[in-house]
Order: C-alpha cells, then structure tokens, then sequence
C-alpha cells in the first residue's frame, strides 16, 4: 500500500538489535584506551634493621629512647651525636633537633632551644611538632614563636 494511509515499513526488530549492540560494543572499546592507569607503587622502604646498622641513624633512636627514659644529658649527647654522624634523611635531623629543643627548653635554655627548633625548619622545612607537642607549657610557645617568624613561612 502507497499513499497517506500506508504503514511505515519498520526494520526487522532483529536488525535493529544488531545495530544497537555494535554501536554499544563500539562505544565500550573506545573507553578502555581512556581508562586510568594503575597506581604507582610505593617506594621501597628502608628497613628498621639495616637503618640500625648505620651509626648515625643508631644514636638517634638510642637519643630518643633515653629521652623517653628521661635520661636527658644522655639523650642530648647521643641526639648531638647522630647529627654529627650526618644522618642521611632531613626528617631524621629535624626530629633530633626537634629533641635537643625541647631538653633545652625542660632545662630553661630559651635561647638554644630556640636555636634547635629554627634548625629543625632548615633540616625539613615541612617539620611540625603535633598537636600535643605544640600544646606543651615549657616548648610550646618557643615552637610557635619560631614557627611564625618571617624565616619558617
């Protein structure tokens, strides 16, 4: 039939399909080659041991333990020890002077506490003490005084 009443002829609904899933499968592909890539590994890790077989790095876990011990003109010498011993890493020389800051200011040496903490920022200049650390009566307000000078910013 022709004309104004004629049905439209469909495609067979077999046909349509077929063209449906080619075009999906199509647009599927195309997003693999946009896919993100893998995460990079993390970096190896120095292990704690071999870490402890480099003398340096053994006196300030050694200055950080009497610390804790509240051994402190040992803890200081060991701590001044590690650093002149050249500790490798910038953190590890930070949190020893970090130490060494905060026996100075537990013993009133405002100044070299002072002096410690403003090494502390020239060893790693992303060095900050925790929020209890900051806290603290005695090093506290040495650490934010120093940490706010025009130097640390």
């Amino acid at each position: 039939m022709t004309g104004p009443h004629a049905k439209p002829q469909r495609q067979p609904a077999r046909a349509l399909r077929s063209a449906l899933a080619l075009s999906l499968a199509s647009a599927l592909s195309a997003c693999e080659t946009f896919a993100p890539p893998p995460p990079a590994a993390a970096p190896p890790t120095a292990s704690i041991a071999a870490l402890y077989l480099q003398p340096a790095e053994r006196s300030l876990v050694e200055g950080i333990r009497l610390y804790e011990e509240a051994s402190f003109d040992r803890a200081e010498a060991a701590l001044r020890q590690s650093l002149g011993e050249g500790l490798a890493d910038p953190r590890d020389r930070a949190v020893a002077y970090k130490y060494i800051a905060f026996i100075a200011c537990a013993f009133d040496r405002i100044a070299e506490c002072e002096a410690s903490f403003r090494s502390a920022f020239a060893a790693d200049p992303k060095f900050a003490l925790s929020d209890k650390e900051v806290g603290h009566p005695v090093w506290g307000p040495v650490y934010r005084r120093v940490a706010a000078a025009p130097a640390q910013q």
